[in-house]
Formats: C-alpha cells, structure tokens, sequence
C-alpha cells in the first residue's frame, strides 16, 4: 500500500473548512479514494435520512450503485447488516453466503462481485451510514486493508459531523438530507443527459462533474440547471 497515497488521502478528507463544502462531492471522493488506495474494484456510500432509511448518496460506477439499490429495496446484503449492527461486514467471498442473502448474492455475482466489506460511519454511538467496498476476485480483506478503511470512513463521518458547528444532530440530519435531496437531481441529470448524448450514466456523471470542476460551480447546481434546461453540456470528447 502506498503510504504517500494513504496519508494524502486522509489530509483530503479532513479538509472540511471550505464555504463551499458539497457533501456530495466530497463522498464521490471517498469512493474514488477507496479504489486508489485500498485496491478493490469500487466503493459505494450509504447514508440515513431522517427517518433511519438508507439511502444511496455515492458509488464509483455505476455497477456498484444498483447493486447498493437493490439491497436497499430488498432490505437484504452486507451493507444493510452493517448498517443494521453497527460493526463491519465482511464477505470475502460472496458464493459462500448464499443462505444467508439468497437474493443480494446472485444480484452481487451477475454484476462482477465476488468479495464485499462494508463498514460502519458511526459519530459516537450513532450510526448514520456505510461504507462498502467491492472486489471482482474472492480474498480475505487483509489486517493493514481493513483498519485502514475504517479510520478512512471515520475520518469522512468527522468530516460531515464538523460541519455542523455548534448545532449538533439537527444539523447533521439536515446536511445529509440536503445530500439525499441533491442526490435525486443528479440522478434525474444524468438520465436526461444520457438520453440526449446517447451515452451510458457513468459517463453521463463524468460530463456533469467535469463541467460543473471547469466552472466552479457545484455538482447539485449543474444537475439542476441541466433539468430546467438552464444548462447545455456538449457530449462527452466535444
């Protein structure tokens, strides 16, 4: 493991102080850090809102982020457990716990999953969320790969927790669910733009972020314009 890459990550996601903060971005970042770093395939973030659901707020591909969707849906896998218990769930082979998520392992298999490891985001003794990592090969997640991974889930709920200043779990509710809000918009821009370029929705996600870093502007902000028409985006390599 790069140990340059390790420190440098956690400097980024420690790094809360900016005005203009976007929760959404900064855990798309964390996903992308997961797969720099730790070395697995793809990473994905779940988060509560305010009533406890889970819901899907940040995933590296697209793969990952129906497979996340269809376990929330079913109320069955690894992420949800580890949400559930508050501990880490790991599946270093997922063709073994077929009993035990009989719907969520064939869903895993087909998209390419063959090991998972999901870990809490805990601030105190709350929960408010998961970070899962995926691998295309089985392997037993190592004794460096995983305390690693979970200080980097920590250092991320940190992150989020600060923003709150002085106001506690009010504040921190209304974040994440300004995150989930945001996260629908995005979702509804992505659609909209891989019909009009006929291109899939991960690169769809690139142009909108692409355009939205080339003009300081933020992600939730572009998507919305995209949705109103507000906002032209060429098609991807224009």
């Amino acid at each position: 493991m790069d140990e340059q890459a390790v420190a440098k990550t956690f400097v980024e996601l420690a790094d809360n102080l900016d005005a203009a903060f976007d929760p959404l971005a900064f855990l798309r970042l964390l996903t992308d850090r997961c797969v720099g770093v730790l070395g697995v395939n793809a990473a994905g973030v779940l988060l509560a809102d305010r009533s406890g659901e889970l819901k899907i707020v940040a995933a590296s591909d697209e793969r990952v982020r129906l497979l996340e969707l269809f376990e929330v849906q079913q109320e069955e896998g690894p992420c949800l457990d580890c949400f559930r218990q508050g501990t880490a769930v790991a599946v270093p082979d997922v063709k073994a716990a077929a009993v035990r998520w009989p719907r969520f392992v064939p869903q895993a298999r087909r998209r390419g999953v063959a090991a998972v490891q999901a870990l809490p985001m805990r601030w105190r003794n709350e929960t408010v969320g998961a970070l899962n990592l995926f691998c295309a090969d089985p392997l037993l997640f190592g004794p460096v790969g995983s305390p690693i991974a979970q200080a980097m889930a920590d250092v991320a709920t940190i992150s989020l927790v600060q923003r709150r200043s002085a106001r506690r779990s009010e504040q921190l509710n209304e974040q994440l669910q300004t995150a989930l809000d945001s996260r629908v918009v995005i979702e509804q821009a992505k659609g909209k733009l891989a019909e009009r370029h006929g291109i899939d929705m991960e690169r769809a996600f690139d142009s909108l972020r692409r355009y939205a870093r080339s003009n300081n502007l933020r992600l939730s902000d572009v998507a919305r314009d995209v949705i109103d028409g507000c906002a032209s985006l060429p098609a991807p390599g224009e």
